[in-house]
């Protein structure tokens, strides 16, 4: 009997990774979860940072659990991440300080200050990405400003997932989509922007050139072989190393990076990422005024998106009841959200106070407080606001979308973990008056296991995967079926009824 080939997706997230084998078989992807572990930011005195020593011993364990399962079927493995942060190496290749979390406060304030060196419109102009405070752009600048002296020790930059494709192969390269995600990377193009790099006292020596997912990097380290039983025979192949550029891969549509899209995606967790995939870079000073960010995507495409809060409130929110002795799982928490009245409350996702508070139920009831909101008649009502200001927040961005775009789009892909939250799917339909084509869940994983089967010839082009992977059986569609209560809350909204 024929052994399969496996590839191994190496996938982290901000509460977990995981090394997920891959088989092609047949007319489908069969993945099988391999090891599972915990990640979560580590606050130390005033920091946070991430235990990038620990993840790295848990992916070393995964990919030897998946070595003593698979053996030499094991052809290809890739990492992909979250984007904005990184590591720095010194001329020893050793660390050089800590992998500091986007989330840690050492960026605030710090926009301001880097447009007094570099102008706001020149940073927009130079690199087409949005303006967040986590962008790493503005984690280095606040190195200079408190006269860090990690950057002058540094000899090179290393996002997150290349730092970890470095401990496999010794290979320093840094992957373009998730160099996109910086603030600091010229769009459309391969390079760098010395402009904002040296108008911000950022050494330009850190950077080589992006590499293109599909890349291949080669055998893993002996010493990795060694520790893992992993054959030479596995090749480190770059997938779109950010989560959702591989996310975007693995959307079920039809054809890849038309000039006329008439689709848009959510990538939908903990953050919720809302675009549309782009065959060039929008510049214009719309999209500048919205606030949409130009991405590297796969093959020099570019995902025009907006970063939205995401689930982080409503995932926070359980924690939250959790330590008050209310041990909700994810199935009940959404039975009581859909049992609640409906559009009763809006939060604004996107304040600030959100952005990390000790309890996040105690941070939206502040805010309905100083809003002038009702408080919410129980725990099922406050998650159902929740969501519902997602659903929403879907619908303005739609609406911004649309008017980059001079056009009316369709359909919306939702991918991700957030597509087994079928009452946002639905929320989404009927907000937005969208068909939302819901799957698949594990797009990411699929995302950048796909980059490794173009790069081995197993797939022709990204088409030709999406084409297949419209027969999975993991996609559902939901249509719009009550809009009316929508466009009414959105107009309260829009006309200074609710806070905005």
């Amino acid at each position: 009997m024929d052994h399969p080939d496996i590839s191994l997706a190496i996938d982290l997230g901000a509460s977990s990774g995981r090394v997920i084998a891959a088989e092609l078989r047949g007319d489908q992807i069969v993945l099988h979860e391999v090891h599972r572990f915990e990640n979560a930011p580590l606050p130390i005195g005033n920091r946070l940072h991430w235990n990038v020593l620990n993840l790295w011993k848990e992916i070393e364990r995964g990919i030897g659990m998946a070595a003593d399962q698979y053996r030499d079927q094991i052809v290809s493995l890739g990492v992909d991440t979250w984007g904005v942060d990184y590591v720095l190496l010194d001329r020893n290749d050793d660390l050089v300080g800590p992998a500091f979390c986007y989330r840690d406060a050492r960026t605030r304030g710090m926009m301001s200050q880097a447009f007094e060196r570099v102008s706001r419109a020149d940073i927009f102009a130079e690199t087409g990405i949005q303006f967040m405070e986590i962008n790493t752009l503005y984690q280095l600048y606040s190195m200079r400003v408190e006269n860090s002296p990690l950057l002058d020790i540094a000899e090179r930059f290393l996002m997150i997932p290349d730092f970890f494709h470095w401990a496999l192969t010794g290979e320093k390269v840094n992957e373009f989509t998730n160099a996109s995600t910086t603030q600091l990377l010229s769009p459309g193009s391969s390079g760098w922007s010395t402009k904002v790099l040296e108008g911000l006292n950022i050494p330009t020596k850190l950077f080589s050139p992006p590499v293109q997912p599909g890349t291949d990097l080669g055998s893993v380290r002996p010493g990795v072989r060694t520790r893992t039983g992993l054959s030479s025979r596995a090749k480190t192949i770059v997938p779109a190393t950010h989560d959702t550029g591989s996310a975007v891969l693995a959307v079920p549509a039809d054809g890849f990076a038309h000039e006329r899209p008439n689709w848009c995606y959510i990538s939908s967790g903990t953050w919720s990422l809302m675009g549309v995939e782009l065959d060039r870079p929008m510049l214009n000073a719309r999209c500048a005024e919205l606030n949409f960010t130009n991405e590297g995507g796969a093959n020099g495409s570019v995902r025009l998106l907006k970063n939205i809060a995401g689930l982080w409130p409503f995932q926070q929110c359980r924690v939250s009841w959790q330590r008050r002795g209310k041990p909700y799982d994810w199935t009940t928490l959404t039975t009581l959200a859909a049992e609640a009245t409906p559009l009763q409350h809006w939060v604004d996702l996107e304040h600030p106070m959100f952005v990390s508070p000790e309890d996040m139920v105690e941070a939206i009831l502040d805010y309905l407080r100083k809003t002038g909101q009702s408080t919410p008649s129980s725990d099922g009502a406050l998650a159902r606001a929740a969501l519902e200001s997602l659903a929403l927040r879907y619908r303005i961005c739609l609406e911004y979308l649309e008017s980059l775009l001079g056009y009316s789009l369709e359909t919306i892909h939702i991918v991700g973990g957030g597509v087994k939250n079928q009452l946002l799917c639905q929320m989404t339909a009927d907000a937005c008056n969208r068909t939302v084509v819901a799957g698949p869940v594990e797009a990411t994983a699929l995302g950048n296991v796909s980059s490794q089967l173009l790069a081995l010839g197993k797939f022709h082009s990204i088409a030709e995967f999406r084409s297949w992977m419209r027969s999975l059986s993991d996609i559902q569609v939901y249509q719009p079926k009550n809009t009316s209560p929508w466009n009414d809350a959105l107009a309260r909204l829009q006309q200074g009824a609710l806070p905005y």
